[in-house]
């Protein structure tokens, strides 16, 4: 059994075993849900790196420690004070290279949801060869509610994946968060299992792979040159959101219900001045 050799920023955030030929990558900041700052996306990307020319590597599990597997992006940990043009180029460059890290994976790839997850921990576990969840994970992409775009290539996958009306209904002004069972009744898993048994049925799961010499391919039959068109075209839209007034008022409201007063004010300002500061997009 060994571990691949992470920097020290991404050892913090990620555990890693290699045990007869599967790497399992477990998300270790459970204090925080897991939730992905720009440490933990980079950690993610090295890791995967790492794998793609491990030759000990033939099979790789994602899955997270605590109640969730994932909160998804913390925007407060992405994004920086820069000139408005500036900003849109990041959130663009971000977003492609953060679900660039799940395409470009080449071996086979299992995600294990532990519980919870959110946006594009979602979105991201999608492009895995399966899922399997813990009877008590959910599920939310709550886009609509954001006043953001789809991402993580679901405008093209999800309609393939869970048909156009429960595509809807994720990604719309519904925001349905399926549950674990629910997720499997509409193919957005593909195996559910108690919490206790996860891990076991996971590692089940990647050693037959191995057997059976399991190739890295997507769910729904999507091919990785039109999920890659997917997620260049969404990264725009998604940067274009982040700048427009409904996600600022969206995010002022979100902010103040969670009685976080000081990020409310900044977006309610953020807001009120965009019709000065969007001329310099």
């Amino acid at each position: 059994m060994t571990t691949l050799t992470l920097s020290d920023i991404a050892a913090r955030h990620l555990l890693t075993i290699i045990k007869d030929d599967v790497l399992t990558i477990t998300m270790n900041r459970p204090n925080k849900l897991n939730g992905w700052t720009m440490d933990m996306m980079e950690s993610l990307k090295e890791a995967f790196s790492l794998a793609n020319t491990d030759e000990n590597v033939k099979a790789i599990i994602l899955t997270g420690v605590g109640k969730y597997y994932s909160a998804g992006v913390n925007l407060a940990g992405t994004l920086k004070v820069m000139p408005p043009k500036a900003l849109h180029g990041l959130i663009v460059k971000n977003n492609q290279r953060l679900f660039e890290v799940f395409l470009n994976c080449e071996k086979p790839l299992l995600v294990a949801i532990n519980g919870p997850a959110i946006g594009a921990s979602v979105t991201s576990a999608t492009l895995a060869n399966c899922i399997v969840a813990a009877d008590n994970a959910t599920f939310s992409t709550p886009f609509s509610a954001l006043g953001i775009t789809p991402e993580g290539c679901s405008s093209y996958h999800f309609p393939r994946l869970l048909g156009e009306e429960n595509c809807q209904r994720m990604l719309g002004k519904e925001g349905w968060k399926p549950t674990a069972e629910e997720a499997l009744t509409v193919g957005l898993v593909q195996k559910v299992v108690p919490q206790a048994l996860l891990m076991e049925e996971a590692n089940r799961i990647a050693q037959d792979w191995i057997t059976n010499k399991e190739e890295r391919q997507f769910l729904a039959n999507s091919s990785l040159k039109a999920l890659q068109a997917a997620n260049t075209s969404e990264s725009v839209q998604l940067a274009d959101a982040f700048m427009s007034a409904a996600f600022l008022k969206a995010q002022a409201r979100f902010f103040f219900t969670k009685k976080k007063y000081a990020p409310s004010i900044t977006f309610c300002m953020l807001w009120a001045l965009r019709p000065l500061w969007a001329r310099f997009l």
